[in-house]
């Protein structure tokens, strides 16, 4: 197997839809993180994933981000 086979290509997400979506826990803005395809709420320390091109906003869903 592939390297491309075992590793699926990240959708794109679509831009209009990130200037738009906020933490669900602190409703502050959003970083996106490209090489992690995670959006990033720094004031709550979660990384939320994103799925097929899909961000998943629920915290149960989310990472911790490491205090360093």
């Amino acid at each position: 197997m592939s390297e491309s086979e075992a590793t699926p290509a990240q959708a794109p997400v679509d831009p209009r839809l990130l200037e738009i979506l906020v933490c669900p826990v602190t409703r502050d803005a959003l970083v996106y993180d490209r090489v992690a395809n995670e959006l990033i709420s720094r004031k709550a320390r979660l990384a939320y994933p994103i799925r097929d091109g899909i961000p998943i906003m629920l915290p149960d869903e989310a990472r911790a981000l490491d205090e360093a």
